[in-house]
């Protein structure tokens, strides 16, 4: 894959947490306006290797990067990069819904107020509908945007943090197993937002559902052990993986 094409470019990454390396020379480039995941069994560096990408493991004591992550060319460990600015344009879905305990309309307006993004009114709130619309949540919600969001349904909670996220208009979407916590029903809804997303935004995923890897995803790679192990075009790495040991996770022999 030719760097020009990339967004992310990964060279040589080495991740600690104290002594212990957790992430081994990592090297991958990641194509924009494509869903990457990344799957593996726990603990093999899966989301240790995406909160790298946003600098979030910036906040755990005693961890130590190595190598180079560029961002659209630049590299986002250097002193002088804006950390906030970074965040803003590579934001994070998490795990378990986190809306915070306001309405609606206060959750997906927060970061366009923190960040000073918009001064006006009406702008605010067609920003608002706009990102509740790309969350496919509008419909739900447009009748009761000033209720609390936590009196909302999981899988509501989770695409109203997406809108949260659309609203301050990031370039990578990071998403940590963003439908673990729901009904299959939510976790549909999730999966064809991720493909609806994909026409504007670089999604990367990481996943312990290897069939929503292969619904979902144009480019998956496989971790072990925080080593990548295989990074290839989803179809391949499901029906012709180049290592043993990736064939042997997929078809469920090990992991």
């Amino acid at each position: 894959m030719d760097d020009s094409e990339s967004v992310l470019n990964i060279s040589n990454l080495n991740f600690y947490y104290g002594p212990t390396i957790a992430l081994h020379q990592i090297s991958v480039d990641i194509s924009p306006k494509l869903i990457t995941a990344l799957i593996g069994p726990s603990g093999c560096g899966k989301s240790t290797f995406l909160r790298c990408l946003n600098r979030m493991n910036d906040t755990i004591p005693g961890t130590r990067v190595e190598g180079q992550i560029l961002f659209n060319g630049k590299d986002i460990y250097s002193k002088d990069y804006d950390l906030a600015n970074l965040r803003q344009k590579v934001g994070m879905v998490f795990q378990k819904p986190n809306p915070f305990p306001q309405s609606i309309f206060d959750n997906v307006a927060f970061g366009l107020r923190v960040l000073g993004l918009t001064q006006d009114k009406s702008e605010l709130e067609m920003i608002v509908e706009r990102s509740l619309r790309q969350a496919f949540l509008w419909d739900e919600v447009k009748d009761h945007l000033h209720e609390n969001a936590l009196s909302f349904s999981l899988g509501e909670q989770q695409r109203l943090c997406i809108a949260r996220l659309l609203a301050v208009q990031p370039e990578v979407i990071l998403m940590d197993e963003p439908a673990s916590a729901l009904d299959p029903i939510a976790t549909l809804r999730i999966e064809e937002l991720m493909v609806e997303l994909k026409k504007n935004y670089t999604i990367i995923i990481v996943t312990h559902n290897m069939q929503q890897a292969a619904r979902v995803s144009d480019y998956t790679g496989f971790f072990w052990l925080g080593e990548l192990v295989e990074f290839t075009s989803t179809a391949k790495l499901f029906t012709r993986p180049e290592h043993q040991l990736t064939e042997d996770y997929v078809t469920g022999k090990m992991g």
